[in-house]
């Protein structure tokens, strides 16, 4: 591993949060043919609204699905990402703080972290972990923002992964945040964090709330790849 990103960022301190994030080392951004993944209209932050997005439908899930293969092997590596704390609310009571620092997060790990397919990073076809030299694709970027929240305070247990079919009709991953509000989606595609109905998405299914267990979303039959960047 490359230079590592330090996370050591205490609840709701925006100074340590922007530290951590530029701390990654992107000295690999130089390489070159890699398929990069841009964010769609990227914005700054100070030109994001700051305001709550309106309540949403909830996202319903219709009984258990399996995992994707590189889930199974991520959680072999890092088990602690994917134990379920029952004592955690699983759906997150928002407010304008909480969604500062989500929006926070999700634009900031966008900008730090150099989107690459799987292929080119780790010379695998579907791998999970983190993006700890600089690198990585959807899956990896969302795992990162989960971690940040994590130590920022969230709970775990309602910042959940999923997997969608995007736009080009191809697997890709997204954070799911649980809310009072409705589920929203962090997305390394795009700097908005936006309610799950209006990324135009079609949901798969996501990691469960009451154990490893997964759960549909849709009828869609999911790929076995869930991610190519």
């Amino acid at each position: 591993m490359h230079q590592h990103i330090h996370i050591g960022i205490s609840k709701w301190n925006t100074h340590r949060l922007r530290r951590a994030l530029n701390c990654g080392g992107l000295a690999m951004a130089a390489w070159a043919g890699l398929m990069l993944c841009h964010p769609v209209a990227a914005q700054p932050l100070s030109s994001i609204s700051a305001t709550l997005s309106a309540p949403a439908a909830a996202l319903v899930s219709s009984g258990p699905a399996g995992p994707t293969p590189a889930w199974i092997e991520f959680c072999a590596r890092q088990p602690q990402e994917c134990i379920i704390d029952a004592s955690e609310p699983a759906v997150l009571s928002i407010n304008q703080e909480l969604w500062l620092t989500i929006m926070e997060v999700n634009e900031r790990v966008n900008r730090t972290i150099l989107a690459v397919t799987d292929q080119d990073h780790w010379a695998e076809i579907d791998r999970w972990d983190y993006p700890d030299d600089g690198l990585g694709d959807c899956e990896d970027i969302q795992l990162l923002k989960r971690k940040l929240l994590v130590e920022a305070g969230l709970p775990r247990r309602a910042l959940r992964m999923a997997v969608v079919i995007d736009e080009q009709g191809a697997g890709h991953a997204v954070l799911m945040v649980r809310t009072d509000q409705g589920e929203f989606i962090l997305d390394n595609k795009r700097d908005a964090v936006l309610a799950w109905h209006e990324t135009g998405y079609h949901y798969v299914k996501r990691e469960g709330d009451e154990s490893a267990t997964w759960v549909w979303l849709g009828t869609q039959v999911a790929p076995i790849v869930t991610a190519t960047r």
